[in-house]
């Protein structure tokens, strides 16, 4: 799961919802807690490594894994993170009551208002992220195209063949959009399944 899925499957909690958006940004063990990181907030980084290792067995989202071609199998898990979230993003209103401009607005001023430390190397992708909004932007599938670019550029430290991935978001979309619509509900289930158990 990329930012938007994250920051809607982790809920209205401040501490999970950030802790959501900034899971790939906290590395190792979360026990003892990484230096600087808050209880709250390892939670929510915690439940962000629930959802990833249930996505990863999900059906579905191994579908949509085994639909990237051959040469770029190797970043699938990568695409399909980002194309999971172009579909949340336009049908942003099947899962949420809330408006998505909303949703990432209030997302982006809990990020902004954490009192406590944030990993330093998450700071930089957060001004990007609220100046350009990337959350509500990954509806249109030309902003997901110049993202996978960009990342085949400077987030992946070894060649790699994400560049130009967008181009199979539109050749597979029917069927990715189909298994998208049966991951989501299940993961939404399972987070809040989650978070309930935590108390």
């Amino acid at each position: 799961m990329n930012y938007l899925a994250h920051a809607l499957l982790a809920g209205a909690s401040p501490d999970d919802r950030i802790g959501g958006v900034i899971g790939d940004f906290v590395k190792g063990p979360l026990d003892p807690l990484p230096t600087g990181l808050a209880p709250g907030l390892a939670a929510g980084v915690m439940l962000h490594r629930r959802i990833d290792s249930f996505a990863d067995a999900h059906p579905a989202f191994r579908r949509s894994r085994g639909r990237v071609s051959v040469a770029r199998r190797r970043v699938g898990g990568v695409m399909v993170d980002m194309f999971y979230d172009h579909f949340l993003a336009r049908h942003w209103a099947h899962f949420s009551a809330q408006a998505l401009g909303d949703f990432t607005a209030d997302t982006y001023r809990m990020i902004a208002a954490h009192p406590g430390p944030l990993p330093p190397t998450f700071g930089p992708v957060f001004e990007r992220m609220r100046a350009h909004d990337w959350l509500a932007s990954y509806r249109d599938a030309a902003v997901v195209t110049l993202a996978l670019d960009r990342m085949a550029e400077t987030r992946l430290r070894r060649p790699n063949p994400l560049a130009g991935a967008g181009e199979e978001l539109l050749a597979c979309q029917a069927g990715l959009e189909a298994d998208f619509f049966e991951f989501l509900p299940d993961a939404l289930a399972f987070a809040r399944s989650v978070i309930r158990q935590r108390g």
